[in-house]
């Protein structure tokens, strides 16, 4: 059985949650020659409803273009996180936009400010998207920075570059710090009470 991996963005509409999907299946199909599919849809509303966009990746044609097993799940808003982390494989990866999400069903998950960083760092609250497509880079390697810099590249409009690199860094320096946070609390050993009683 050939290599598969389901990723789906949700968010709210006006996120670019949809552009960003297309973005990724590009890098993955264009630049590193995988076989992909992209879906999207939308809720009621186009700009402030609810926004879902999947990618599927894999190593051999892709028969069934819908999630079954979904490995990551990047939720851009609290209600996309309670309405999807379920559909998550245990061992799956979550990474939400802590600006928006406060309340994180998983220790395990990946909380970055990608909204807060776009706002404070670029001046431009639309390009959470790039920083959390950045940090996706750092976070999974089904996919190198170098195709995703290449695929925004010929997406983007024109005069825009310079602000979309900055986006892709600032996301990649996030995803690094959070890496580092998470091994940090993954080693600290934990105290016996005995150690505890001798402590005092």
């Amino acid at each position: 059985m050939g290599y598969r991996y389901e990723i789906r963005f949700s968010g709210a509409g006006g996120q670019g949650l949809i552009l960003i999907s297309i973005i990724l299946a590009e890098a993955v199909g264009i630049y590193e020659g995988k076989f992909v599919s992209q879906t999207q849809s939308y809720g009621a509303e186009a700009w402030g409803g609810s926004s879902k966009a999947e990618v599927i990746i894999s190593d051999e044609e892709i028969d069934y273009p819908e999630v079954m097993n979904l490995d990551l799940l990047l939720a851009m808003n609290q209600k996309s996180c309670d309405a999807y982390y379920r559909d998550l494989r245990q061992g799956g990866i979550l990474i939400v936009d802590s600006t928006f999400v406060h309340q994180v069903p998983t220790p395990r998950a990946f909380s970055i400010p990608f909204t807060h960083i776009a706002r404070e760092e670029l001046k431009q609250e639309k390009s959470a998207n790039i920083v959390a497509l950045g940090a996706l880079t750092q976070l999974i390697s089904i996919v190198s920075p170098k195709s995703i810099e290449a695929a925004v590249l010929a997406r983007v409009p024109k005069g825009t570059e310079k602000m979309n690199r900055a986006a892709l860094k600032a996301g990649i320096r996030a995803a690094r710090q959070a890496k580092k946070a998470r091994k940090e609390i993954e080693i600290v050993p934990e105290i016996s009470e005995e150690e505890l009683r001798d402590a005092y």
